[in-house]
């Protein structure tokens, strides 16, 4: 169960890092990556929801068995970009640095199924506890 907590905590702990600093290059992102955001809703609202989740892998960390149903969820949200920055990379849509951060989430997404499996096996034990 260590490997699902700190899978989990890493993965948070990533992702936070990874997406707070674009609460602040709105701009720059728009002169590396033209044209200019249009539509900044959109920009801050996945920056938003995207972090939010990163607590929830910070909170499936605490108790990886209590929150194991989150964990499937989880896997989705790490393959809606992984599987996206592929398919864009693919057809020469996406920068390397954005194909990398993809990759980083596919990884993440096969520790997060390795981590829902592994603690399966422990479900059982901690249910007959709890009861």
């Amino acid at each position: 169960m260590k490997f699902a907590k700190y899978t989990f905590l890493v993965g948070g702990i990533y992702g936070l890092i990874a997406l707070l600093p674009f609460y602040f290059l709105e701009d720059k992102v728009g002169v590396d990556n033209p044209p200019a955001i249009t539509h900044p809703e959109f920009f801050y609202g996945f920056i938003g929801l995207a972090s939010v989740f990163q607590i929830v892998f910070l909170v499936i960390s605490t108790d990886p068995l209590r929150y194991r149903p989150l964990m499937a969820v989880s896997v989705l949200e790490k393959l809606s970009f992984g599987i996206a920055a592929v398919v864009l990379f693919s057809q020469g849509r996406l920068e390397g640095p954005f194909f990398l951060g993809g990759m980083v989430d596919l990884l993440l997404a096969v520790l997060f199924v390795i981590s829902f499996v592994v603690t399966g096996r422990h479900a059982p034990e901690v249910r007959a506890v709890r009861n």
